[in-house]
């Protein structure tokens, strides 16, 4: 682009806010530290009028109960005439920073904020000392716009073998992840505990992170009283935090809005390409789970429209709610092993509010852009048990195309074969994809996803304490097993 277009949009300013009080109720509920974050952000862009002339503010859906948490946080920073977009747990949190660039660069908009948060430490505090946690109640307060998304996350036969919270089905991918890659049991757990190490090494750096300690290897790998196993392999902390409490705020402009706001334009960032599949297929009824189309496709559609290359990617955020998220992103674009996968540090130690972290990471994007001095960032997002897939990439230099927000959800599907999961089945069947899932008193039972001779799907399970044994030390992933209605016996 030899003259930049003035609908162009570009990211003016973003700042990440945290408190860790422990005197219940002493610290700000969650659009308080959304407020904090946004006026942050607009003093770093050395411009605080502009809070009075947002055309548009988006929350995505926190742990907590405000009906139209975008409202609370226009009012009080004087746009009341804002419009505000709620989005539901189950939308990508990109979707929202895309759609906005998108009605930027059509000219539907001048000003857009993208702004969320947790006050989850502040609550576990109030829970602790047994006393209410405040929080402003809203009434017959709707907002101007609601994202919902359009399906269910998982069928009833994963619920009845106990899956539920996501630990479960993340681990499931992982085992599947585990076995394409040709690696044993214990060499997989090394390597996982070795990635997320490093991770925190780079938590410790940063300086929102919610902990700052790095946490050696073995620490991370091997389950104790203070990191307990969840579902294997996974412990606590392979887990993302989030009693947190962590608000992030970031403001979009036009070229022309933010030089008629005299924004210095060495500070500006732009947002280059968007692109997400909301194309929702349940975990055991995906024909692959060591393969992942949604990020491959979604994450090529970015890079092309962009104009840049993997090999001109500078610094990389991989979604790390769990490690074989990162894993498999990392898989899919061929993200090379010599950089770092994160610029936060990781759920696990940055910390991860439950909805918000995708805009946590972003501006720690931001910031390290602009600390090395220039380049491109490209940020992944997660909705639901790696059922909806998303990137951004973002530059400090001119974009060589114009700004492109492009959903691929149809080549998507198109590339995603879809398994009959069956609810009662009695035969013999190979393993696609288990764990053994923990309660506070140890191992519960192991979960198996299962192919049918036929080609069919379903889900199992076996509390036999040597199964479960055995299939924490050993390679279970296509080894033969006899069903009999929801219980599985190693063939």
């Amino acid at each position: 682009m030899t003259s930049i277009d003035p609908t162009t949009p570009v990211l003016i300013a973003a700042a990440a806010v945290e408190q860790k009080l422990d005197e219940p109720n002493a610290g700000l509920e969650a659009t308080a530290l959304m407020e904090q974050a946004l006026r942050q952000a607009a003093d770093i862009a050395g411009c605080p009028a502009l809070l009075q002339q947002i055309d548009r503010i988006y929350v995505p859906k926190g742990m907590w109960a405000y009906s139209d948490a975008g409202r609370i946080v226009a009012d009080a920073v004087g746009s009341p005439g804002a419009t505000t977009v709620f989005a539901d747990i189950g939308i990508l949190q990109q979707s929202l920073m895309g759609d906005a660039c998108a009605r930027i660069a059509a000219g539907e908009l001048e000003i857009a904020v993208v702004t969320g948060g947790e006050a989850k430490y502040r609550q576990l505090r109030c829970t602790i000392a047994g006393v209410d946690c405040e929080e402003t109640v809203q009434t017959d307060v709707e907002p101007d716009v609601f994202m919902r998304p359009e399906q269910d996350m998982w069928l009833q036969a994963e619920s009845r073998a106990g899956l539920g919270m996501p630990v479960g089905y993340y681990a499931i991918f992982a085992s599947a992840l585990r076995a394409a890659s040709g690696i044993d049991v214990g060499t997989y757990r090394d390597n996982v505990a070795a990635m997320y190490a490093r991770f925190s090494e780079i938590a410790a750096e940063n300086p929102h992170a919610w902990k700052r300690a790095p946490v050696h290897a073995d620490t991370i790998r091997n389950a104790s009283d203070i990191n307990p196993m969840l579902a294997f392999p996974y412990t606590k902390l392979h887990n993302t935090s989030w009693n947190v409490d962590q608000a992030a705020a970031l403001i979009f402009t036009s070229v022309a809005k933010a030089r008629e706001l005299g924004i210095d334009e060495s500070q500006w960032i732009y947002p280059l390409a968007s692109a997400e599949s909301n194309h929702m297929l349940p975990m055991s009824q995906r024909d692959s789970f060591s393969e992942l189309p949604g990020a491959r496709i979604a994450g090529q559609r970015a890079l092309e429209k962009s104009g840049l290359t993997t090999s001109e990617i500078d610094l990389w955020e991989l979604y790390s709610c769990f490690p074989v998220a990162v894993e498999i992103y990392a898989r899919e674009l061929d993200v090379p092993n010599s950089v770092d996968w994160t610029v936060t540090g990781g759920m696990p130690f940055a910390g991860g509010p439950l909805n918000n972290y995708v805009l946590q990471s972003t501006v720690r994007m931001v910031e390290k852009l602009r600390s090395i001095g220039g380049g491109n960032g490209m940020v992944s997002s997660v909705s639901g048990f790696l059922t909806k897939q998303a990137w951004g990439i973002w530059s400090t230099s001119t974009p060589r195309a114009s700004f492109s927000n492009t959903d691929v959800s149809a080549e998507v599907a198109a590339a995603s074969p879809v398994r009959t999961v069956l609810d009662e089945y009695t035969g013999m069947g190979t393993i696609a994809g288990y764990t053994v899932l923990y309660g506070s008193d140890g191992p519960q039972h192991a979960v198996a996803v299962i192919d049918t001779p036929e080609g069919d799907r379903c889900v199992a399970i076996n509390a036999e304490p040597a199964v479960i044994d055995a299939m924490q030390r050993e390679e279970f992933i296509r080894r033969s097993v006899q069903v009999t209605g929801a219980e599985f016996t190693p063939g």
